[in-house]
């Protein structure tokens, strides 16, 4: 039931409101959270980190031990960090740190921290933004509508399977692979297998929701030599259940369904422009001009919009 959507505009802009209207014409699709990851300006060095603390009571507690392990990793803060909160226990943070020693060590030593703060994105472009509510309140609790960037994924959804608690809404970052994020709607039937034999790998999961898992196997395809259209291509099979999804980084938008296409996305693609979505009324939220919709129900199971392809449009 969950709400799925992709932005790609033809020059940087403010996507973040594209993305609101894309979530607000869906938000009957899902109330339980709203997240959009947004792709910005990429920096040539640090990372941007969006997270959330668990206990607002014990924030100055948690921020000084995240930054002391920033400390021991070769980084550090380069900018204080920018809380959000509202009457809810939790708080979301963003905060820019200089590169640390080792990306994917950090990551590892900093999920011990994970049920006290939880980063949720890691990237030089890549934000991920998430919380209870709808797109309207989450846009207007977190500043969406003003963030410019190149393209971005958005999602609203209905939990099913896993918890309802925010950090378990999408969309995802592929942990602790910089820069990949996911947005999922369906089920993944072999997750538990799935999952054993990437954590046997070393890869660690934060929460239950099968999306998650979706990021970081096609990050590790990509890993092992494969490019992004092929290790698309290769979820079709590979990954058992109904499922759409959209992965991202800081070159392009990619989906994959699986082999019944159960799970429906639609697409108007027009003046070096994008935008895709579960439901037809929401790319006309973007494109209200007359523009054709591509319904990507088959034969054609997974592809890739890269931001390359705005140049020859």
């Amino acid at each position: 039931m969950c709400g799925i959507a992709g932005r790609i505009l033809k020059s940087p802009g403010k996507v973040g409101q594209d993305l609101v209207e894309l979530m607000d014409a869906q938000a009957h699709r899902g109330a339980d959270s709203t997240g959009f990851a947004v792709y910005t300006q990429p920096r040539s060095s640090g990372y941007v980190l969006r997270g959330m603390g668990f206990d607002k009571s014990a924030m100055d507690a948690d921020l000084s031990d995240f930054e002391n392990l920033l400390k021991d990793h070769q980084s550090n803060l380069l900018s204080e960090p920018v809380i959000t909160s509202d009457a809810n226990k939790h708080y979301c943070f963003r905060m820019e740190i200089a590169d640390p020693d080792d990306l994917a060590g950090w990551v590892a030593d900093a999920d011990t921290l994970s049920h006290r703060i939880e980063v949720q994105s890691c990237g030089r472009s890549l934000e991920i933004i998430k919380d209870i509510g709808s797109a309207s309140q989450v846009a207007d609790k977190h500043g969406v509508r003003d963030m410019v960037g190149s393209h971005g994924l958005g999602h609203a959804r209905l939990a099913t399977e896993s918890s309802v608690l925010p950090n378990a809404s999408h969309p995802f970052w592929a942990r602790p692979f910089s820069d990949v994020a996911i947005v999922h709607n369906g089920q993944i039937t072999d997750y538990y297998t799935q999952r054993d034999k990437l954590e046997r790998q070393g890869y660690r999961f934060l929460t239950e929701n099968d999306s998650e898992l979706i990021a970081v196997w096609v990050s590790v395809q990509i890993k092992s030599g494969l490019t992004m259209e092929q290790a698309l291509e290769k979820s079709i099979s590979a990954i058992d259940g109904v499922f759409t999804f959209m992965i991202a980084d800081v070159n392009s938008i990619g989906f994959a369904k699986d082999r019944f296409a159960m799970k429906p996305i639609v697409l108007i693609q027009q003046d070096g422009g994008i935008a895709a979505a579960t439901e037809e009324q929401a790319v006309r939220r973007v494109y209200k001009q007359e523009a054709e919709v591509i319904n990507h129900d088959g034969p054609s199971l997974s592809g890739l919009w890269s931001l390359d392809a705005r140049k020859a449009a």
